[in-house]
């Protein structure tokens, strides 16, 4: 079944205009038939086209679930976004997918890219919560400064993938415990310099590694929202 996104569904029971245009215009759907509409925030609704109006249509909400949780932790990524747009564009898909929270993306000393503009990122995230037909919409948060980011208060815990030696680093399912919510740091193409590596450590973050093989960002940050769920699964 196809999914609809409606923000404000439990309150105005009609679809904002882009997905009215595609029920109605793309999908060719008319008066009475049953859709599926999620809000974003867990509710899952079953309901029946009203009015199939193509800039709002209305519907009727037949019935309100809020399926169980796929994943008990909060998973918070918060990675240098790339250079070429594209590669970060298939991070944000996948890991949508995938299951995660949180996504931040961090200016960092070494960044090639330090501005960015979330509107697209958006509708990608919108788009692959619907495709696996998820009901919660994960979080985007726009560029933050490294700084700013590792002085804040975090639930759980809190780890930094970096490509410089370290003898003490480990990979980062033995420091993962049970369902515990998991902010993790992933770098840009030329990596956290050694002042921010410090500054995370001093801040709480314990330093990991995410294999032997030395991998892009998007490649990080996607093997680690995958390693979490695969340990916990």
């Amino acid at each position: 079944m196809t999914l609809f996104y409606a923000p404000n569904i439990m309150s105005d029971p009609s679809l904002p205009q882009d997905e009215s245009a595609h029920a109605v215009r793309v999908l060719r759907m008319s008066r009475g038939e049953k859709i599926a509409v999620t809000d974003g925030q867990g509710a899952w609704c079953q309901c029946l086209i009203t009015n199939p109006d193509p800039k709002s249509c209305e519907v009727e909400i037949l019935t309100v679930e809020r399926p169980k949780p796929l994943w008990n932790n909060n998973i918070h990524i918060a990675v240098a976004p790339t250079k070429n747009i594209e590669r970060i564009e298939w991070f944000v898909e996948k890991a949508t997918e995938i299951g995660i929270d949180t996504i931040t993306f961090l200016r960092c000393r070494y960044s090639e890219r330090r501005e960015l503009k979330t509107a697209r990122l958006e509708k990608i995230l919108v788009s692959a919560m619907k495709q696996s037909q998820k009901a919660v919409l994960p979080h985007l948060t726009g560029m933050t400064d490294f700084q700013s980011f590792v002085n804040q208060q975090f639930n759980g815990a809190k780890f930094i993938a970096h490509c410089e030696a370290d003898a003490q680093k480990q990979h980062l399912k033995s420091y993962l415990s049970k369902n515990e919510d998991i902010t993790i740091l992933i770098g840009p193409e030329g990596d956290f310099s050694s002042e921010e590596i410090a500054l995370a450590v001093n801040n709480g973050f314990r330093p990991v590694s995410l294999g032997a093989s030395r991998l892009r960002t998007e490649t990080a940050a996607l093997v680690a929202c995958l390693s979490i769920h695969l340990f916990n699964n």
